[in-house]
């Protein structure tokens, strides 16, 4: 090997050591970021035989594109289980203590304690302050379920807001990528940050991808539809200012078609968006309504003359069987005419129609027929989801079954797909993420060679010195 020969492979290994080094320290750098996937510094030869430093993402796009699907689906499982949770606390959460059906039950038991008693006048006033409190849980749960769907379209609104501002991003970051790809750059860094845009947009809504040869990247929706080719798709929502039981919230759409609510408490839906449509528009309305026929079948059992007696609403009728009425829970109250005299609900005549027509205080027939009457099968509107035919009892206790049936799915739901996730990111960060371990001992690789470098270097010198000591 001739002097410059020596010099020119010295100088080779001293820059493709230090661009190593930049690499490993980079990499060291960054081992606890989560977004970053660690850089590889490959040698090549170019055509003229010379070496030269090459710079690779350690990407694995198959376990990529399965971690993305998992933030997807585990946070849809997450927000479903958080709006669950929030319903269940409109009933006082654990064991349900503000629930209808545990007002219905007390309402109950002290008309049996009254007709037990019939003459004792402060045991009346007690059982119409029970049936009080029955009225006001179904009116203020029937206001709490519109709140969760009030505060679902608000959350949906931010983050369909949130979802374009990330496409926008997302939409630089992929051209830039294009671009230095196309005129040989590292496009490293920028490949970091639309992958972390991904992540970001998958807890938002379920989605795919398909890279191209050029490194530009497209995106669909988990149901097909584009949300970015070239340039990003708008994402549309208009808020509904305020919801009851008659109001149905407007759609998201993508690309100006519809997106879909996830179904079942271990739901089907990807994305956070998916699990507040359903929400909204689905397990709330379903609460909605079974409160809402809890409200119709008071009405109806304790109607005097064809007309609302003990238990009235705002719409003044005693609805036909098994028909819901939208929003009836909300205004369901206690006859006033029962607070200026309690012992009517022994007696009857809310609507002039006595049934104690000898003012006896031992009189227990209409007492007891109601009593019968909440034992006694009825007909329910079967889209509140909780079949046709019941007792009043049985129907409100099955409501409170469906919810909790709901949650708990929900919640197993939440640990299996959290636990799939966790996985996955392992899977993907034992893949593409930094080991210190490995960085430091590639760093003293280095080092060994930075020493042969420089050690080649001193001997050249020498042999430079020798050599001019000999001509001189």
């Amino acid at each position: 090997m001739s002097l410059a020969a020596a010099i020119s492979t010295a100088q080779t290994i001293f820059s493709n050591t230090g661009q190593q080094t930049a690499i490993v320290s980079k990499n060291i750098a960054n081992s606890g970021n989560a977004d970053y996937v660690r850089r590889l510094a490959m040698m090549g030869v170019d055509s003229q035989g010379s070496h030269y430093i090459k710079i690779e993402r350690a990407q694995n796009d198959a376990l990529f594109k399965q971690n993305i699907s998992n933030i997807s689906i585990a946070s849809s499982q997450s927000r479903l289980l958080d709006g669950l949770q929030l319903m269940q606390s409109v009933f006082g959460g654990n064991e349900y203590p503000s629930s209808p059906s545990n007002y219905l039950a007390t309402f109950r038991a002290s008309m049996q304690t009254y007709a037990a008693a019939p003459g004792n006048v402060t045991i009346a006033a007690s059982t119409i302050a029970d049936a009080k409190d029955l009225a006001y849980s179904l009116s203020t749960s029937s206001v709490a379920i519109q709140d969760v769907r009030a505060s679902a379209d608000k959350e949906i609104l931010e983050q369909v807001g949130q979802l374009n501002d990330y496409l926008t991003q997302f939409g630089t970051v992929n051209n830039e990528i294009v671009g230095k790809i196309a005129t040989g750059k590292d496009a490293s860094d920028a490949l970091d940050q639309r992958d972390k845009l991904l992540k970001a947009m998958s807890e938002i809504i379920g989605l795919s991808t398909s890279t191209r040869s050029n490194m530009d990247t497209v995106i669909y929706s988990s149901d097909g539809t584009v949300l970015f080719e070239t340039i990003p798709r708008k994402i549309t929502f208009a808020p509904t200012q305020a919801y009851n039981a008659t109001v149905t919230g407007n759609k998201v759409y993508v690309d100006g078609i519809a997106l879909k609510g996830g179904t079942g408490g271990n739901t089907t839906g990807e994305g956070s968006l998916s699990s507040m449509l359903q929400l909204r528009d689905d397990l709330a309305p379903k609460m909605q309504s079974q409160l809402d026929e809890i409200a119709r079948g008071l009405v109806t059992m304790f109607q005097e003359g064809g007309a609302p007696g003990l238990f009235t609403w705002s719409g003044g009728t005693v609805p036909a069987a098994a028909t819901l009425e939208p929003g009836m829970a909300a205004s369901i109250q206690v006859n006033p005419m029962a607070d200026a005299d309690p012992t009517i609900l022994r007696d009857g005549g809310f609507n002039g129609v006595v049934s104690n027509t000898d003012g006896n205080a031992g009189y227990t027939a209409l007492l007891d027929s109601y009593i019968v009457a909440m034992d006694t099968t009825m007909s329910f509107d079967t889209a509140a989801d909780l079949g046709g035919t019941s007792t009043i009892m049985t129907y409100a206790s099955s409501s409170i079954g469906w919810l909790e049936q709901l949650r708990k799915a929900a919640t197993t739901g939440n640990e299996n797909k959290t636990a799939m996730l966790a996985q996955t990111q392992q899977a993907l960060s034992n893949e593409t993420g930094v080991s210190l371990d490995e960085e430091l001992s590639l760093m003293l690789d280095l080092e060994q060679s930075y020493k042969a470098s420089a050690k080649l270097l001193s001997t050249i010198d020498e042999m430079l010195t020798t050599l001019l000591d000999t001509v001189r």
